[in-house]
């Protein structure tokens, strides 16, 4: 029997994209949770594929997170070096984190920054959103970025460590094309970043919420 919440991911689109991708989509059958963690849940359904045999999907299920593109008034970028442990080393990302349960994306997204930097912003922009793992995992990162930044004080989670960096957008973009700079979110705030900065996207700037 199909859950609440694979009843709405049936029913995401509009009914004119589903009819132009019924060649493509796939339809749940059943399914059951395999692992129930305190951040991340593993779920494994049965789908009925278009051409009407049954596969096997497992994926990550995900509250939905934040990111933040923090830009400093000397044009530099707010960044953080942080040891990820999947991946075994420290990493260069802007300020993420995810989202409380009924919490609204510009709110999550001022609390991690002052959470994590101690910085507060006077005005906000929302980019868009990112879906980073779209073959097993339904995370969505909600993209803002924050200018008009005023310094404060951190307050970090218990056991989370982070350095805080600064850095300018020609610094982050020789990391990107050496190799050095990899993760995949900050590499999108970049790209947003530049698109922005040249004109061709478009940012909406709003006072923060207080």
């Amino acid at each position: 029997m199909a859950t609440d919440w694979q009843v709405e991911r049936q029913g995401e689109g509009t009914a004119a994209q589903d009819a132009q991708d019924a060649h493509l989509r796939e339809h749940f059958v059943q399914g059951e949770k395999v692992f129930d963690g305190h951040f991340l849940k593993v779920q494994r359904d049965h789908v009925r594929l278009p051409d009407g045999r049954v596969a096997t999907r497992e994926y990550i299920r995900h509250p939905g997170a934040v990111m933040i593109v923090p830009l400093l008034d000397d044009g530099r970028l707010l960044l953080e070096r942080q040891f990820r442990y999947p991946m075994g080393r420290v990493m260069l990302e802007f300020p993420a984190g995810k989202l409380d349960a009924g919490e609204a994306p510009l709110l999550c997204a001022q609390r991690e920054l002052l959470e994590e930097t101690g910085y507060r912003a006077r005005e906000w922009a929302h980019a868009g959103v990112l879906h980073n793992a779209i073959a097993y995992s339904d995370e969505g990162i909600e993209i803002f970025f924050a200018r008009g930044l005023v310094a404060g004080q951190q307050d970090l989670d218990e056991g989370e460590f982070l350095e805080l960096v600064r850095h300018s957008p020609a610094e982050l973009e020789a990391w990107a094309a050496d190799g050095s700079l990899t993760d995949a979110k900050t590499l999108i705030g970049l790209l947003w970043l530049q698109r922005w900065q040249a004109g061709a996207w478009a940012l909406d700037w709003q006072a923060a919420v207080a």
